[in-house]
């Protein structure tokens, strides 16, 4: 069906759903940790020259975590290939290898480099400020520290921050221009060398006055924004290495007889794993001895402890809070749920919204632009009148102002916080591209089943005709017990939770359609619908209007007949989970309008619907059509999150512009949806909503003050009202500052529901 243009619409970004390394259909993704990138430019540049290999079909490059994700085809072309196109461009590279060792290594190797970056800073910092104290006794006219305007001297102090502190610039424009590209690197290299030279020449051929403190000053303060962006970044990622850190180092398993510790890596399926009370449960599994109750909120966000026993499956990880269990193991290594949410949050975090191809676009001619503008303010500068020594400050302004570093992090760091935060409470994004979609929602569809419901039916109701509620039942349970239908299950349920004797039944037979028949006791009991009395010539006018008012209630009552004489009702129904009508009240104050989607008779849907605020219901529905129910909304120009279970409801998840699975962490929902909620609170999907409306809110917010820095900035640097120092500073502290601003996200709450 076709739909209104301009609704909803966000470009497509080919989805990463591997790990580290992974096949695809033929083809093989892998991604690589990228070292020395400085601005949009670098990504870009290796997103370029990755993408233009043969057998390469794309190439996602992101500033923000350092990575390149890469899918080619391994017939045509091996990663070591495209290692050595990356470190050909002047850059390190190295393929990912997601285990706790690396993570540990990459956390030492991040340190490294803040440690390296302090230490250039340290070194520019200290040689500069004797060149700070001698343009303020110039400024003052000071007779204290003259020494300091010393040419030869300031020569010597801003030589080593030149060619040493800045060595990095002129390594990495070197290799930018070798590939025919140009980088922040070429900006910085530009504009200290020409304030440098120029003041050199001056110093040994000429007279008058030298620049060194602006060369010197621009670098140091380069280094630090450096510094400062490269702490920052660290700070990104953190939602990755709390969740890394959730996992125990090692396990207890019984081999042999014998109960030993070993590291949690060498798990296999099979082993039986030990548990003591308030240890960390180290793989997936499924409890064959004893009994606790499990902390699973780090997983799915449930703050309320979970009961577990025999035959219940528990996930690495959670904590056990009581009592020791063994449970066998089903999932360990990178099958394991926590291994699959890691990796869902990695790609999410690598990946790139469609905002960010407009940032991408513009660096990609933003740096040569910026170059052409100094050249021609130099030579205008210099045209009008102003002496060459202005026109070059001028020029150094312009180049030192542009630096697009800022643009590069305005999306990637707010993706890379707000996808860790949905991660910590228990909301799974598959991407960038879906973390954009969904602040645009305007519709959300409700499966019924396990999605506004329970999904397991309950008594609602006993009500007994001659008979004691106890009496009734006894024989009800006792009839339905050697029944498979869920409705019979519910019953003896019930009668069992009440402490109810069950006595056996002496003869038992299922009458499809209609219900059950039994001789318990005695007595022949049948439990079933109007339509078992009706055959059986049994009069139920007597119920007939408590029949009606549970069936007007959405509940499926079924009548106690005993020696052919009704005894009373049992209403049985999928009730409602307790925080829908919260979460469906919520999405109605934040504009969107809810529809529920059940197979089930209208009637019964709108008595489900209207106890928890649903208008608009789509009853009688066959699964198979789901999906064209949700086309048919969409080509009404509505933007519609459809959100079921992620396996029955795969095709409409799929069809939807955005696709929610709730109520299970199941490697199915992981795989189908574009979000997983890892909870069944229905109040997971106006967090997911309220995360997405927030995280690109902090999106434009960078983009508009990256944008506005340099519109801003160039021609105030160019009409001579901006000094290079200045605009160091300013440079150095916009990336800073949307990175910051990026990181207010980890303060936002997405559960709070006001």
């Amino acid at each position: 069906m076709g739909r209104p243009p301009g609704v909803c619409e966000v470009s497509q970004v080919t989805e990463q759903r591997n790990h580290s390394t992974a096949e695809q259909g033929g083809l093989k993704q892998v991604t690589l940790n990228v070292t020395g990138m400085h601005c949009a430019a670098c990504a870009r540049r290796i997103e370029t020259a990755l993408g233009s290999l043969s057998g390469v079909k794309e190439a996602v490059v992101n500033l923000a975590t350092e990575r390149a994700t890469v899918t080619f085809d391994p017939d045509r072309i091996q990663t070591e290939q495209l290692i050595s196109a990356v470190t050909g461009l002047g850059y390190g590279a190295n393929e990912v290898v997601e285990t706790l060792q690396a993570r540990d290594k990459e956390k030492v190797a991040r340190e490294r480099e803040i440690r390296r970056q302090t230490a250039r800073f340290v070194f520019a910092a200290v040689l500069s400020f004797p060149l700070i104290l001698a343009m303020f006794v110039h400024v003052l006219d000071l007779g204290v520290g003259r020494f300091l305007l010393n040419p030869y001297l300031q020569f010597a102090l801003a030589t080593p921050v030149q060619l040493i502190a800045g060595w990095q610039f002129y390594r990495g424009s070197y290799h930018a221009l070798r590939s025919g590209a140009a980088n922040m690197d070429v900006l910085v290299a530009l504009g200290t060398t020409a304030a440098y030279v120029y003041s050199a020449m001056i110093t040994f051929f000429g007279d008058g006055a030298v620049y060194f403190e602006t060369s010197a000053l621009v670098i140091t303060l380069i280094l630090l924004g450096k510094l400062l962006e490269t702490i920052a970044k660290g700070r990104t990622s953190e939602a990755i290495r709390k969740l890394i850190g959730l996992q125990p180092r090692t396990a207890r398993v019984v081999r042999n007889g014998h109960e030993i510790d070993i590291p949690v890596e060498q798990v296999v399926v099979g082993d039986i794993v030990i548990v003591r009370p308030g240890e960390r449960i180290p793989v997936d599994g499924v409890i064959v001895e004893g009994a606790s109750a499990v902390d699973e909120s780090m997983i799915t966000g449930e703050s309320v402890p979970m009961d577990k026993a025999v035959g219940d499956e528990v996930i690495g990880a959670t904590i056990n809070k009581q009592g020791s269990f063994k449970f066998r193991a089903t999932k360990v290594g990178k099958d394991t749920v926590l291994s699959n949410i890691v990796r869902l949050v990695e790609e999410a975090q690598g990946s790139k919204a469609p905002v960010q191809r407009l940032a991408d676009k513009v660096s990609g001619y933003f740096v040569p632009a910026v170059v052409a503008v100094a050249i021609l303010t130099l030579i205008i500068s210099y045209a009008l009148g102003a002496s060459f020594t202005e026109a070059l400050i001028r020029f150094t302004a312009v180049l030192v102002i542009a630096c697009p570093c800022s643009l590069g992090l305005a999306t990637p760091t707010a993706i890379m916080v707000g996808t860790g935060k949905g991660a910590e409470k228990g909301i799974l994004i598959r991407s960038g591209e879906h973390l954009e979609k969904a602040h645009k929602i305007d519709t959300v569809v409700l499966d019924k089943t396990g999605t506004v419901t329970k999904g397991e039916p309950e008594v609602t109701d006993v009500i007994e005709i001659g008979q004691k509620r106890e009496d009734l039942l006894s024989l009800a349970a006792a009839a339905e017990r050697n029944s498979e239908h869920p409705l019979a299950a519910a019953i003896v349920r019930h009668a069992q939770s009440e402490g109810t004797d069950i006595p056996p039944a002496e003869s038992f037979e299922a009458i499809p359609g209609r219900g059950v028949k039994a001789s318990i006791q005695g007595k022949q009991v049948l439990v079933g619908n109007v339509r078992l009395m009706a055959d059986l010539e049994i009069d139920t006018s007597a119920v007939s209007q408590q029949l009606d008012r549970l069936e007007a209630q959405g509940k499926t009552a079924m009548l106690v007949a005993v020696d052919r004489q009704i005894a009373g009702l049992i209403a049985v129904a999928d009730t409602v989970k307790e925080t829908s009508g919260a979460a469906i009240d919520a999405l109605k104050k934040m504009g969107i309008t809810v529809y529920m989607l059940t197979g089930d008779n209208e009637r019964t849907a709108k008595a489900i619907a209207s106890q928890v605020g649903i208008d608009k219901v789509l009853a009688e529905v066959l699964p198979e059509h789901k999906a064209d129910q949700i086309e048919k909304l969409r080509s009404e120009g509505k933007c519609v999150a459809m959100v079921g279970d992620g396996i029955n409801d795969a095709p409409a998840l799929a069809v939807a512009d955005v696709g929610i699975a709730i109520g299970t962490g199941t490697d199915v929902a992981i795989e189908t949806a574009d979000i997983t909620l890892m909870s069944g609170d229905l109040r997971g999907i106006v967090a997911a909503i309220r995360l997405s409306r927030q995280t690109m809110r902090i999106i434009k917010q960078n983009l508009f003050w990256a944008f506005a820095y340099n519109t801003i900035g160039i021609p105030v640097a160019a009409l001579g009202y901006l000094s290079p120092i200045i605009a160091g500073a300013a440079m150095a502290m916009s990336s800073v500052s949307v990175v910051s601003n990026s990181l207010r996200l980890r303060k936002f709450d997405p559960m709070r529901i006001s």
